[in-house]
Order: C-alpha cells, then structure tokens, then sequence
C-alpha cells in the first residue's frame, strides 16, 4: 500500500467546533483487583475523545493509550482540525497520518488518529441516518462476542467463572494462561470440563513463552479443543510465530500490540498468525482497521479485535466485524471493569453469544454523564501510581509472579 498525501478540502455545511478529550479512571475495591503477569491490577484508564461539529452533533471515539500522551497528542491535532469537515473521512485520515509521520505511524499518535476517526465515523452515521456497520456494506446488526478475563487465579476459580459467562449468555470464553506449566494445563483441562464440548474456549498466553514451552502446551490445548492460542510471545518474536503456527495444531492469533496496516502487513506477510487481533482503539481507528479486515480477508485469514479497556472501543470494533464475513467475534471485558457495566446509558448485553449492535445511526452509543462525571480524570499529569492493566505507574507499582516454569522444572524469566 502507498501512502498518499491528500490535504484538500471539499466545501461542506458541517465543521469541526471543538475536540473534547474525557479521561476517566477508576479504582478496584481493595484486593478485589484481577491479577496479571505484573501482579494485582490497582485501577482502569481510559481516554475518549469527542468531536463537536457546528451544527451541534458529536461524534465519540476511544483511544486506548497513556492519557497524558493522547491528551498531548490532541494538543498538536487540534490546529489541524478545527473547521473542516469531519464527514470527509478519508482525506481527515490522511490528513493526521502526514501531520504525525514524523513521531507516529505506531503507538501513541496513531491510537489517538483512531480515537478521532472513531468519532468522524460516528458522525457520519448521524448525517446518513445509518449504523456504521450498514456504512461498511454490513447486513447484521449482531456480531460474536467473547467473554475475556479469568486471570491468574486458580484453575477451579478460572473454571468456575467460565460457566458463569456461559450462564450470563456467552458461547465464547477466553481465559488466561501463563503462570505454570502446572497451572496452564490444570486450568485448561478444567475449564473445559465444566463448560462442556459445546462452548468455544480461547487460551491467551500473556507473552509468556519460549518456542519450546508454547509448542507443549499448544498440544494440550489441541487435546482440549482450544478455539486459539493467542499472544504465547513477546510482539517482536515473529520468527517463533511463524515456527509455532507450522506445528501448533490450533489457530495462532496475535496482533493487540500492533499498530497500523504495516504492522499487520508484516505479520501476513510471515505467515505468523491465522487470527489477527487489530483494535480500532488502537490500531488507527475504523477506518485503518477497515483496512486491515480487507487484507486479512485477501490474505484467506480471520480477524477478531482486541476490545480492553472501555465499551466505545467494543461497538467500534463490532461494527467492523458485523461488515465482514470473516470477522470471527469481539471481545469483552469481564473482569468488573466499570467502564463496559456503567459508561453507556445501555450497558452492553450478550445473547447466545452474540452482541446486538442495533440500528441507530453513527455507533449508536450514548454515554452515562452522570458516570462520566463521577470518574472523569481530574489531571492527566497525577495519574495514581498503580498497575492499571496494560498501564502501570511508578517504580514500585508491580509485584511480578514467578519465572514460567516447566513440569519438568525449566525456568523462563522476563
């Protein structure tokens, strides 16, 4: 793909007013936090960004990144912004893609780029009077969706809340591996037992492998009927993708520390992956996601994003997945996160599996102001220290588990 400037503007009624960033944050009941592979989980952040046009709409979009970053980032957009046409969605795109060039194309420039195009699509549902699922050439307002938590716990507590999600009506349940070889392999046979043959069951190995240690335990999950294996390296470990995929016997999905069309080009191009996990919240929102579901479908691959933090992030990325047959699910956080069960007037339900994203126009969301008051984000700069997920705040904020370690006592440390 190349990249073309276009910095044009087309005459049209509706302008971009002002941006609003809301950065929300909340904290768990003491102890009650899930635990990861950097320890307890303290809090949850997230960032929202919502455009205001001249005729009184607005559009929302998620960013999912270090607020004081997407608050910073904003800053320099903005200028760029203020007074044209949000509608004009691809020309804004490629607008902030060559404003932020020079210190984006990955992380935080292009999240924030996502978190804005969010909200352009958003708007331009609201004009046409149409889904943004119907904008993308969708038929169903209902997509698959996948209940993700079940942390380092034990393996009974793991098994028992993936009936749970069974009972609260999901068909899919992805549950984390990583701690032991033990752990791994007495979580995944127990999980599966307690919510039968009929549930897909997903195994997210929290970049906590080798090639060796992955390739074990990807033979107990094929045993087991695991869905996918996802995320058993760190980001950079293509080389180990490509190897394990040969041999793994189960689907490889990676992708939700990936950025941008190049990044996902790169994995196809490896053949590291068979599920992609791109994430509008992150990735460069709809529109650089749109883009990668029609190279992943090229390419004879499925995707599913990677949905965290916050329930915009969720229906953006459902929209996505409602446009494409080979859009496999989306997932949600069911870890108590406060922002999927208050942020929205009407919080997000699951029906045999499947999530309704419904026929209002734009995303069809509408937040909770009274919720979004209550865990606005005073100041950027005084982020509480803690390990807020994916997010962790000062030196002393982790409290690592142990090295992964082998039956037969092998020992790998990060």
């Amino acid at each position: 793909m190349t990249r073309k400037s276009v910095f044009g503007e087309l005459e049209n009624a509706v302008r971009i007013d002002h941006i609003e960033t809301v950065h929300l944050y909340f904290e768990y009941p003491e102890g009650k936090g899930w635990v990861g592979p950097w320890g307890r989980v303290k809090g949850r952040l997230a960032s929202l960004i919502r455009v205001h046009t001249d005729d009184g709409r607005v559009g929302t979009g998620s960013a999912y990144s270090h607020p004081e970053l997407v608050e910073v980032t904003v800053k320099h957009l903005r200028p760029f912004l203020i007074g044209l046409d949000p509608l004009q969605i691809e020309r804004m795109w490629w607008r902030l893609f060559f404003r932020t060039n020079w210190y984006g194309r990955k992380g935080v420039a292009l999240t924030t780029m996502g978190g804005l195009d969010q909200a352009f699509w958003d708007l331009l549902g609201q004009q046409e009077g149409k889904p943004v699922w119907e904008l993308l050439g969708g038929e169903d307002s209902r997509v698959p969706a996948y209940a993700s938590g079940l942390l380092y716990s034990s393996p009974e507590t793991v098994a028992d809340t993936a009936v749970r999600m069974v009972e609260k009506g999901f068909r899919r349940v992805k549950f984390r591996t990583g701690v032991d070889e033990q752990y791994d392999r007495e979580t995944v046979s127990l999980t599966r037992a307690a919510v039968g043959p009929k549930i897909d069951l997903m195994a997210d190995g929290t970049r906590r492998y080798n090639l060796e240690m992955a390739t074990s335990l990807a033979r107990h999950l094929v045993e087991h009927r695991i869905f996918w294996f996802e995320e058993p390296f760190q980001p950079l470990e293509i080389d180990d993708l490509v190897a394990l995929r040969q041999v793994a016997g189960l689907p490889i999905a990676v992708g939700e520390c990936e950025f941008g069309v190049e990044g996902f080009r790169e994995l196809i191009r490896c053949g590291a992956a068979d599920i992609l996990q791109a994430d509008a919240s992150r990735c460069g929102g709809i529109s650089e996601l749109n883009r990668i579901a029609e190279m992943t479908k090229n390419a004879g691959l499925q995707f599913a994003p990677h949905s965290w933090c916050d329930p915009v992030a969720v229906i953006a990325n459902g929209h996505v997945v409602a446009a494409y047959r080979h859009g496999l699910t989306v997932e949600v956080d069911q870890t108590g996160n406060r922002f999927i069960e208050g942020l929205l007037g009407e919080p997000l339900t699951v029906e045999d599996g499947l999530l309704d994203l419904g026929r209002r126009p734009g995303l069809g969301i509408e937040l909770d102001p009274d919720f979004v008051e209550e865990h606005r984000l005073p100041d950027v700069t005084q982020i509480p220290d803690g390990n807020h997920g994916d997010m962790i705040f000062g030196f002393h904020a982790t409290d690592p588990i142990p090295p992964y370690t082998t039956l037969d006592g092998k020992r790998l440390e990060f």
